[in-house]
């Protein structure tokens, strides 16, 4: 017998505390689960401050009615991840403006599908009618006991930023991110070797130039992967080269999306046969590119990686 069910109103205090702090805990472990370095517990500041274009300690108390000394310890701890910026008023220099960061504004891209997520699966808890506060929180907590809320919302976040990611082509601007994305994903599992380094640094003269694409998995207008087809050997044979996601954007099937566009992208433009380089060491991309029908051919002796222990190919 739950003991503060049976305590009916009188409990009331006790079982609210105990489902916020469920839904806290659970909602860390959806942060977490993205690689989002975020508190559940400093939302409600953070959320006023990205809707305003610069707000101060007395606006954020008056709209939350929290406590200061609660306030204070709230934009410290942002403060410290890098999340604000504060700066004096110009007109009275002991007042701090209050606006997101940088990486503040960056976190608040990767946090938006996530807080959609977190608000339709949480409307669906809570989509009840009752009778009572008690009642109504009794249907709560037996729903919250059935099913782990953050994996659910895990789920529904993973559908949202795929139907979500468009992909798009080539830009001078986007260049940044090509090297940036794949040099921390040969950081991640090999090393940055002398080829890459070239090839990343120079993307229009190896690729662009010589009728190769780039393109980019975008995500409320950030980028948050890319892939390359780049002509190699004989005439209308690329490779399919320099995939790689953001890190807090992996496991939502991106790159296989952009698998696909590039699939399709060959279709269409009439490319013969895609060529894949990779890593025996690399299981789960290994089956990947057998899952959309890439087959392994023999690796020539002048590969141009030391990485490579296997090539694949696919005629389109």
């Amino acid at each position: 017998m739950d003991a503060l069910i049976g305590y009916g109103e009188l409990g009331l205090g006790s079982r609210l505390k105990r489902v916020s702090e469920y839904m806290m805990k659970e909602i860390q472990l959806v942060y977490n689960h993205f690689n989002i370095d975020f508190d559940p517990y400093l939302f409600p500041l953070y959320k006023i401050i990205s809707n305003k274009n610069g707000v101060t300690n007395s606006e954020i108390q008056n709209s939350l009615k929290y406590t200061q000394p609660a306030i204070t310890q709230a934009l410290n701890k942002l403060n410290k991840k890098g999340l604000i910026d504060l700066e004096s008023d110009k007109l009275d220099k002991r007042k701090k403006i209050i606006h997101l960061s940088t990486k503040g504004e960056k976190t608040l891209t990767l946090l938006k599908p996530i807080w959609n997520s977190i608000d339709k699966v949480i409307k669906e808890y809570t989509l009840e009618h009752s009778s009572s506060l008690i009642e109504h929180l009794n249907r709560l907590e037996n729903k919250l006991n059935e099913k782990s809320l953050s994996n659910i919302i895990i789920e529904d976040a993973k559908t949202r930023v795929r139907q979500e990611v468009d992909i798009v082509s080539f830009d001078n601007d986007y260049s940044q991110h090509f090297y940036d994305l794949n040099v921390e994903w040969l950081k991640t599992y090999f090393y940055v070797e002398p080829y890459d380094e070239e090839v990343l640094s120079k993307p229009e003269k190896y690729i662009i130039n010589k009728g190769g694409h780039i393109f980019f998995a975008r995500l409320n207008k950030q980028i948050v992967g890319t892939v390359a087809l780049m002509p190699i050997g004989n005439v209308g044979e690329f490779e399919l080269t320099k995939m790689a996601v953001a890190p807090n954007q992996r496991g939502h099937k991106i790159g296989q999306k952009l698998m696909q566009y590039c699939i399709d992208f060959a279709k269409k433009n009439n490319i013969p046969k895609l060529i894949i380089y990779s890593s025996r060491k690399l299981e789960n991309a290994i089956y990947i590119y057998r899952k959309y029908g890439f087959i392994e051919i023999p690796v020539e002796a002048n590969c141009p990686y030391k990485r490579c222990d296997i090539k694949m190919e696919l005629v389109v």
